[in-house]
């Protein structure tokens, strides 16, 4: 089953500052977390799929626009995919949920922007189910 889905957070704020959380989001499958910041705005990291591998993005920090797509053979792709684009925004929080199945790409909006990233695999497990293909592959709006 491929499927991706936003989780909505919460926020809590009084005169000592803001709480963000995300009380429904299901923690016991992560076996790793890591954070992205890319050097600046320029940069976009794509494509970089995984057919089994489940992945969470929340951005704690600036925004950043996120590009799915859904692949339909990993050896051989179609040319023709469509992206999905979702901006994930730190003063919007919400964390994308996205199974395996898809490539994505990213880009910081912000200067500075911070992407957290948790996964349901071990860093040798993600190798070996690891494809990337050129960034030429799709046209996004980035």
């Amino acid at each position: 089953m491929v499927y991706n889905k936003l989780i909505s957070g919460e926020t809590f704020i009084d005169e000592r500052g803001q709480l963000n959380f995300f009380n429904t989001f299901d923690m016991s499958s992560i076996r790793r977390i890591y954070e992205i910041k890319n050097e600046n705005v320029n940069i976009i990291r794509a494509w970089q799929a995984h057919k089994n591998e489940m992945k969470w993005f929340y951005c704690h920090t600036g925004s950043f626009v996120m590009q799915l797509i859904e692949i339909d053979n990993f050896e051989h792709p179609s040319a023709l995919l469509q992206p999905k684009r979702i901006i994930l925004e730190a003063n919007n929080p919400s964390i994308l949920e996205l199974s395996g199945g898809y490539a994505t790409g990213f880009k910081a909006l912000e200067e500075n922007s911070t992407l957290q990233v948790f996964s349901n695999f071990s860093l040798n497990e993600s190798k070996n189910d690891d494809y990337r293909y050129p960034i030429e592959k799709w046209e996004a709006e980035w």
